[in-house]
């Protein structure tokens, strides 16, 4: 159990300031446990200020900036949520175009909460069946997704949840597919 994801290079992308502590603390974990390398990517070097809902957490150092990072170095990417966060991260060029870019390879991709804006940005919802915080369902819609309200969706290798409550699921199904890596066209898991 603990070397399912031996080898595998995980992007953690988010902005620099208003992730949602937990939505990157227990992915981070649950990756680290199962043997793979996260790495944590924002547009500016320095720190991440995590929040605790309204509430200044901890700091994060980045590993690497958004416009250094290629799809090709990474194994699976993690779009964790926070509302500051996801609403500045889509304004990232980079983080915007590699997320597409990430989606058009097939890797696993999982993102929770707020997270979704940064696909919506992207442009790659179209056909895809994905959870979020419900105020995000009228944006994945307008995106030609389909939204819908369960602990945890898996459809065709992304991974999507709706708040911090479900992190125990959301959590074992990235592991789940991050293990298996790389999908071709299959059909949704509704869980």
């Amino acid at each position: 159990m603990a070397n399912e994801l031996q080898g595998k290079r995980v992007a953690f992308v988010l902005d620099n300031e208003g992730v949602e502590q937990v939505e990157l603390t227990r992915p981070w974990q649950a990756i680290t446990e199962a043997g793979g390398e996260p790495q944590l990517i924002a547009p500016q070097p320095g720190e991440v200020q995590a929040f605790n809902h309204l509430d200044k957490a901890d700091r994060f150092p980045v590993d690497r900036t958004t416009s250094e990072i290629s799809v090709d170095e990474f194994d699976a990417l993690v779009l964790p949520g926070g509302v500051a966060n996801a609403d500045n991260l889509r304004m990232d060029r980079p983080a915007v175009q590699f997320a597409k870019d990430f989606v058009a390879s097939g890797k696993p991709v999982a993102v929770i909460c707020h997270g979704p804006w940064t696909l919506v940005e992207a442009g790659v919802l179209r056909g895809r069946t994905i959870t979020s915080w419900p105020s995000l369902q009228t944006d994945i819609r307008n995106a030609g997704g389909t939204w819908v309200d369960q602990e945890v969706m898996v459809d065709n290798g992304m991974v999507s949840s709706r708040k911090p409550d479900d992190l125990d699921a959301f959590c074992a199904k990235v592991v789940e597919e991050f293990k298996e890596g790389a999908h071709r066209q299959q059909a949704a898991q509704r869980l």
